[in-house]
This record gives C-alpha cells, sequence and structure tokens, in this order.
C-alpha cells in the first residue's frame, strides 16, 4: 500500500486503535505477503484475500471479462464469510470491487461508503484515452453507483463540494482527510523556491504549470521552481525544452522521502491541477507554513483555501491568471507572510484527532 488513499487509511486505522480502543481489521484484495508501506499499529488486524484482481491489468478484453467474473465471484463469497465471521459494528467501503454487493451481506453491521474522487472524475480517463465503449461503460458504472450508494448507511465524501454533485443521495456526510504530519518547524519564506508536488499525470496540470512558468521566470529571475512526484517525466522535459525554460531553475525531480525538507525549503507552493479529490498537499504546504497558490479546480481547494486570506485561488485552467498571481506574490513579501500565518492556523482543523472525532461521531449516530 503506497498511495494517499492507502497512507489515509492507516492514520485512521492507527488513530483509532491506539486512542479510541476500536479493534480494526483491514481486508485486501492484493500484496500478500508485501509489508505495509506505512506504519501500522500491531493492533490493527489484516486479512489478506490474495484475490489478485490487478492480473486483469495485461489480459485481452475476452480473458479479462472471464477473469473478472471468477475473481469477482471469488471475492463476494470470501468477504461474505469473513464478515460473518467477525461480526463487525461497522463495515467502510472504500468504493472499490465489493460495492456491488456489500449492502445484501446480512452480517448484521452499519455499511458506509468513502470515496476520495470527485464525482466528475470517478471513472475519469485520461483524455487521450477516451473512446465511445468506456464513456458508455463509465455511464453504466455511474448508473449501477449510485443504485448501490442509496443502499448505504452513511457515504462519506471529502468536500461540500463534492456534496453537491449526488443529488440523487439523500445520506451524503462531509468529511475531509486528516493531515497527514503535524511539522516541527515552518518555512522561513527566504528560499526563491516554488514547489508542486503530484504524479506527472495529466490530472496534475504540470503542463500548465510550466507553460505558466515560461512567463513567471523571466519576470523573477532569482526565483526557481521545483516539482516532486512519480512518474514518468518524459514529456514534461520535452515541454519544457519547447518552452525554452531555463533548466538551471526549473527541476522535474521524482519522489521524496522527505516531503516536509522540501516544504520547509521553499517559499511558495502551486497546485495547477485541473481536478482533485481534495488536494492533501495543499494542506500539508499550508501546515509547513507557505502561502499557496491553486486553481479553483473541482474539488477540493476552494474547500481548503480562503482566497486572499490564506492563499490564492485563480480561475481552472487560465495559465496567464496563475503566472500573474505567482508573480505577484513573489513580488510581495508581506502578503506571503501574513498568508502563511493565517494557513497555518486555518489547516488545524484537517489535524487527526479533529478528523479522527468527527468520524467517531459518525459512526455513534449510526446507533442512536
Amino acid at each position: 500500500m503506497a498511495g494517499g488513499v492507502e497512507h489515509v487509511l492507516t492514520l485512521k486505522a492507527n488513530y483509532f486503535t491506539e486512542i479510541f480502543g476500536y479493534d480494526v481489521t483491514i481486508i485486501l484484495t492484493e500484496g500478500r505477503g508485501k509489508p505495509c508501506y506505512y506504519p501500522l499499529s500491531q493492533k490493527v488486524k489484516v486479512v489478506h484475500f490474495d484475490i489478485n484482481f490487478e492480473e486483469l491489468w495485461n489480459c485481452s478484453f475476452v480473458k479479462k471479462t472471464i477473469l473478472y467474473l471468477i475473481k469477482q465471484h471469488r471475492f463476494k463469497k470470501m468477504l461474505t464469510s469473513e464478515l460473518m465471521r467477525i461480526k463487525p459494528d461497522i463495515t467502510i467501503s472504500l468504493l472499490r470491487r465489493e460495492i456491488n454487493f456489500l449492502t445484501k451481506i446480512n452480517d448484521g453491521s452499519k455499511k458506509i461508503g468513502e470515496i476520495h474522487v470527485n464525482r466528475l472524475n470517478y471513472r475519469n480517463f485520461e483524455s487521450n484515452e477516451s473512446n465511445c465503449f468506456k464513456f458508455i461503460f463509465s455511464k453504466f458504472w455511474m448508473n449501477s453507483l449510485i443504485t448501490q450508494l442509496k443502499r448505504l448507511d452513511k457515504f462519506v465524501v471529502l468536500t461540500q463540494e463534492d456534496k453537491l454533485a449526488w443529488p440523487e443521495i439523500s445520506n451524503v456526510d462531509v468529511i475531509p482527510d486528516p493531515l497527514s504530519f503535524v511539522p516541527t518547524e515552518f518555512s522561513s519564506l527566504q528560499h526563491k523556491t516554488v514547489i508542486a508536488v503530484g504524479r506527472y499525470a495529466y490530472q496534475k496540470g504540470f503542463d500548465l504549470l510550466l507553460r505558466a512558468w515560461s512567463f513567471v521566470e523571466k519576470e523573477c529571475p532569482n526565483w526557481s521552481l521545483q516539482v516532486f512526484g512519480q512518474g514518468d517525466t518524459q514529456y514534461y522535459e520535452m515541454l519544457k525544452e519547447s518552452l525554452q525554460i531555463d533548466a538551471s531553475r526549473c527541476q522535474l525531480n521524482g519522489p521524496t522521502s522527505d516531503i516536509e525538507k522540501a516544504y520547509l525549503n521553499s517559499s511558495l507552493f502551486v497546485l495547477s491541477s485541473r481536478y482533485e479529490g481534495f488536494g492533501m498537499v495543499l494542506v500539508e504546504a499550508m501546515a509547513c507554513g507557505l502561502p499557496v497558490i491553486s486553481f479553483d479546480c473541482p474539488c477540493g481547494p476552494k474547500d481548503i483555501v480562503c482566497d486572499k486570506i490564506d492563499g490564492v485561488l485563480v480561475e481552472s485552467g487560465n495559465v496567464e491568471k496563475l503566472a500573474e498571481a505567482m508573480i505577484g506574490l513573489m513580488r510581495n513579501h508581506t502578503a506571503c507572510v501574513k498568508m502563511a500565518n493565517n494557513g497555518r492556523k486555518n489547516v488545524q482543523r484537517f489535524k487527526i484527532d479533529v478528523i479522527a472525532e468527527r468520524w467517531k461521531n459518525l459512526f455513534d449516530s449510526l446507533y442512536i
């Protein structure tokens, strides 16, 4: 488990076992024999079904369909058996394959669905991958999903903005993700470095960031841009070259094992995403004392950033406005300090103890 959702899962599981004393079991379909990427409390039980749905990734369509049906049948049988054995009070689905049958398992538990992607992009395909079949499948999947969500005892989304995107569902609650770490120090705001963090993927809009940076670097020659993330940088390196960006002041780095240090060595954070599920990197940067600039994309930034108070929200996808906002803050240290201080205070609402209490209140409300 090495992604953002997995990190959030381990944070909450650890807190509920160590602080609230809950009996927590995590059920996995993949990764048997592999250690957890993030530290997991010894009190948390982990059950591996070893279904290996990942095997489907490299199969032909016909073989994939047959294998999926076989594996899904096996998964349903194993999960039903395990829940009947455990008899949990509450079962939480991350809305993977189990959502298709979870509410039909009569184990006595309250069923909660938790989604980490906004509705608009839940079954999103990268723009260069879309075709008619995938579009039809996406529509079919969404209609089926809505039917299942209505049967849940509670459906949890990350933002108020995304809650409004589910008008068919009456059992929606909003609980954001918790801050993944608590910084022990804060940026001095003396480093003339802009930082961006995320996967090298269409969603994260690093192509838009580079286009904006091609204007910014000419106006602010003492500043540099550092991007950190997983994935293939080849396209972005080529774009950087075609835009004639100064390579010495713009680095496209791989992932870092110490993201907190990277934030502390920067003075401005920029989120250029076309869409988000939440935008935890904004919260992390603000917690480390950075002013932030973000596209006002769906969904997340407007739930995190108070425009002109602790950061700047820019019209989604507007490269020119993004460049203007960056230049504006680079030239106004006083505004940066004020926004950074406000941000450090405002993101306290995302600390794990605050978020865990909201989850606990939700659980309690299901048994009133």
